[in-house]
């Protein structure tokens, strides 16, 4: 019963104005949102290296989702010895049900100070005006359960970037969003995305930036080779075949980033299509 009660109490807390018309409209009320679908994935990176340990939260009412979903992710990111505080860590919890909490992902690395949520859902069309105060696509039925009035991601950057962290949204793989947040700087906390070095097992050197000869049917005569196109390089010398999820899963980023990269590899003649996948043509393996 006192369980039950200290519940109710923090429900009342977080949502004050919600339990009381809850309460005051009765069960015949009761919105269509009101049960998740889908069980929280927490991936837990104790070492960069390793696989993660993943902890899983079921599906429940929407609001006991929210409490407990947001109370694991605190409770493990802290545990790792990470500093993105309780308030912070919710307000991107409660953003999920603008994707009906349709398969979360939540992604802990850099020893807890690195949080990626990712999402199945609709995903977020203008991600500028998402960070703007009072912007807001919640529903009447979503603001039962959260206040909706565009102040969730907004605050979440503001207080990120004046503690010298990020906020970032990217497009998640075959739909969907993934929000980051980090107490590091936006560059350098897509750099603690990349859990595993890619194309060696030790960590090695950064290679310089190269300018190249296309092929002679490339459509531009030089192509300048970046980082990211030196690692799909030689992860390409090392495992002959891969795509964009391949990449990510080796190397970090984002799917769309590794297309577009893999897109002007091809436009320079040092990579070709095989089916889904991609290969180093003769030029990209002399380059390597």
């Amino acid at each position: 019963m006192l369980k039950r009660a200290v519940k109710r109490q923090v429900a009342r807390d977080f949502y004050p104005f919600v339990e009381k018309d809850a309460e005051a409209e009765g069960t015949d009320a009761a919105p269509q949102l009101d049960q998740v679908r889908y069980p929280a994935r927490i991936a837990v990176y104790d070492d960069a290296a390793a696989a993660p340990r993943v902890v899983i939260v079921d599906p429940a009412d929407v609001r006991t989702y929210l409490e407990e979903v947001t109370a694991t992710v605190n409770r493990l990111s802290h545990e790792q010895g990470g500093s993105i505080p309780f308030m912070v860590i919710r307000e991107i919890v409660e953003n999920l049900i603008h994707a009906y909490f349709i398969s979360p992902t939540v992604t802990i690395l850099d020893h807890g100070n690195t949080i990626r949520f990712s999402d199945q859902g609709p995903g977020i069309k203008e991600k500028s005006l998402a960070l703007e105060y009072g912007t807001t696509s919640a529903t009447e039925e979503m603001k039962r359960y959260i206040r909706g009035v565009g102040s969730g991601l907004p605050y979440a950057q503001q207080y990120m970037v004046d503690k010298g962290g990020s906020l970032e949204i990217e497009d998640n793989l075959g739909g969907g969003t993934v929000v980051t947040i980090s107490t590091h700087p936006m560059s350098q906390a897509r750099e603690m995305s990349r859990p595993t070095p890619c194309a060696a097992e030790q960590p090695v050197e950064p290679m310089p930036r190269a300018t190249v000869v296309a092929a002679p049917s490339a459509p531009t005569p030089t192509f300048e080779l970046s980082e990211r196109g030196q690692l799909a390089v030689d992860y390409l010398l090392e495992h002959d075949l891969a795509g964009p999820t391949d990449l990510v899963r080796a190397c970090g980023y984002s799917a769309p980033t590794w297309s577009r990269e893999l897109s002007r590899l091809v436009s320079a003649g040092l990579v070709r299509k095989v089916g889904q996948k991609y290969q180093l043509t003769p030029v990209g393996r002399s380059l390597a």
